[in-house]
């Protein structure tokens, strides 16, 4: 169960993250998609579901971005009404600037009720203005801290500018956070150097060292590999390099996640860190879709090998064993990755 896992530190956590559908799309459309989400879900052995909250982040930065900006449904809106089939407790993410302490304490006694938990994330660009502040919107959801958890981001790629990533997270963990979800991960340098500051930070002050959920995500195109790069996602020039001059970008980026993550795991396990995964697909094609899926199933087989994660009965998509599929693409339309 999520909520334990969390609260007692466990490894082993396993999530997937999808983004709602764009809004005005039809609801008998919304619920075509939904129907396919769980369809695809529903075999895994998951812990959880992320669903993003997706913002127009054009003000970050002055680059051009690769795709157009789409306004999506709201996530707690999307998660309550279509995905209740999916029995895994639903992690949603919101901008708490963007709303009065009203709107977040109601909202905040709806995801009780639906078995949802928060995850605060930043306004889109620094000069937007901010209805509450997040140490308000923690103090808010701090009535609900018995029954419930609540996490927040963290960006490696901030730290290895800014060196303050560490403390940025104690700040979080007094206000009640428990656990952080990160941007995705192809730098495998830059979190560790996070794990290895905040570790040394929580030895000085004697704190408490939260769990890390690690984002995978496959490559499939040049198209989402520049994606990647507006979202402030590091790629390293060789990696780079080595996903072009592939036969196949998409197998080869699975291949380097599922590496990765066998990686970090004897980082984390090494330095007794409780740490997870979280598992999407940046583009809503057929073939990364599918790939991120056979993921799950190879990231959890990994953690399960390590003696990290229990095995239970669960019927993958794929198979243990399965080769990874690599499908027929779908129109290319690509999914931001929020921050």
């Amino acid at each position: 169960m999520f909520l334990n896992k969390i609260k007692c530190g466990a490894s082993g956590i396993l999530t997937y993250g999808i983004t709602p559908p764009k809004s005005g799309t039809l609801p008998e459309r919304v619920r075509e998609i939904a129907e396919r989400t769980v369809a695809r879900l529903m075999p895994l052995d998951i812990d959880a579901l992320i669903v993003y909250d997706v913002q127009d982040e054009s003000a970050r930065t002055p680059l051009e971005r690769p795709f157009p900006f789409l306004q999506a449904q709201d996530p707690f809106e999307f998660a309550s009404s279509y995905l209740q089939n999916l029995k895994v407790p639903k992690i949603i993410y919101r901008p708490a600037g963007k709303f009065s302490r009203e709107e977040l304490a109601t909202w905040l006694g709806n995801l009780q009720r639906y078995n949802c938990y928060p995850v605060f994330v930043g306004l889109p660009a620094p000069d937007h203005p901010v209805k509450t502040s997040l140490k308000e919107a923690y103090e808010l959801w701090s009535c609900y801290k018995s029954t419930s958890v609540i996490g927040a981001i963290t960006i490696p790629e901030r730290h290895e500018v800014l060196k303050d990533e560490d403390k940025r997270m104690l700040d979080k963990t007094s206000c009640g956070v428990s656990y952080f979800i990160s941007q995705c991960i192809f730098n495998v340098s830059y979190a560790k150097q996070v794990i290895e500051d905040l570790q040394r930070t929580c030895v000085e002050t004697k704190s408490a060292f939260p769990t890390i959920i690690f984002t995978l995500t496959v490559c499939g195109s040049e198209k989402t590999l520049s994606f990647m790069d507006w979202l402030g996602i590091h790629v390293p020039e060789s990696l780079k390099l080595d996903f072009r001059s592939s036969a196949n970008m998409l197998e080869r980026s699975t291949q380097v996640c599922l590496a990765i993550a066998s990686e970090l795991t004897t980082f984390c396990k090494a330095r007794s860190i409780p740490f997870g995964f979280n598992i999407e697909s940046i583009a809503i094609k057929n073939d990364e879709i599918d790939a991120s899926i056979y993921m799950v199933n190879e990231v959890r087989a990994m953690l399960i090998r390590n003696g990290i994660r229990e095995a239970i009965d669960a019927t993958s998509t794929f198979g243990a064993d399965t080769e990874n599929p690599i499908l027929a693409e779908s129109p290319d339309l690509v999914q931001p990755n929020p921050r």
